[in-house]
């Protein structure tokens, strides 16, 4: 699942001190207020994840440019990158033998 689909929710932004912004669509193509909007935001580039305090001034540019970003709340964020290094674990090998089992033989 892309990141825009599996964090792009509907549901109000919860209040927490810090919001993660996320851009995930690419600026080609865009109005020129919506450049700037996200130069503002200091996202460049696609899958940057900057961090802005919650203030009205911040909501305000991410309503504007709401189908470019995805925002998550402090806790969202620290969910799915525990979940990524979870995932990017290293796990033990899987050891197969091909060796006839011992039980099996008769003497």
């Amino acid at each position: 699942m892309s990141a825009y689909n599996a964090f792009k929710a509907c549901v109000p932004i919860e209040w927490s001190r810090n919001l993660y912004i996320t851009l995930v669509r690419g600026m080609p193509g865009t109005r020129r207020l919506h450049r700037r909007t996200l130069e503002a935001l200091r996202l460049g580039k696609c899958n940057r994840t900057v961090m802005r305090y919650n203030t009205p001034t911040v909501r305000g540019m991410i309503q504007q440019v709401k189908r470019l970003v995805v925002v998550e709340t402090e806790e969202m964020h620290k969910a799915r990158k525990q979940k990524e290094a979870n995932h990017r674990a290293l796990r033990p090998p899987l050891v197969i033998s091909h060796l006839p089992s011992s039980s099996t033989s008769s003497t």
